[in-house]
């Protein structure tokens, strides 16, 4: 599909698709629904995702819930434990996630030689936008 034969209101700012985007397309959101393959604890999808805080974690899950990607379910343990799975339309995203991260695993070398040889270049040698 080429810009000619986008719709022209998916260009605006109050297209209803930026904000979905936006959430889908943010490092952690795919890292969680990575992660959730299987259903998992609050604790587990932690422990998993290396770098990501307790606050961050907690709002990219409850973006996910109020977008419909993912189901939180509390279990009736004692202390009561939570546990979050994908919906249907959170698995309807597996695939395309999963091109994009073998693209990302297969292009990443070459990415950042190129982020390298860019940096060189720039060191220094790039007058400042006025």
């Amino acid at each position: 599909m080429t810009d000619s034969d986008e719709p022209e209101w998916v260009f605006r700012t109050d297209c209803p698709t930026r904000p979905i985007l936006d959430q889908i397309a943010d490092k952690w959101s795919l890292m969680i629904m990575t992660v959730l393959a299987e259903p998992k604890r609050f604790n587990e999808i932690k422990r998993r995702l290396e770098g990501v805080t307790q606050r961050v974690l907690t709002q990219n899950l409850r973006r996910l819930e109020r977008n419909g990607m993912i189901e939180r379910r509390v279990l009736p343990t004692s202390p009561v434990g939570v546990e979050y799975s994908l919906t249907k339309l959170g698995e309807s995203l597996r695939e395309p996630f999963s091109h994009l991260y073998s693209w990302t695993v297969e292009h990443a070398d070459e990415i950042v030689d190129r982020q390298r040889d860019y940096d060189a270049r720039s060191a220094g040698s790039r007058p400042e936008p006025s």
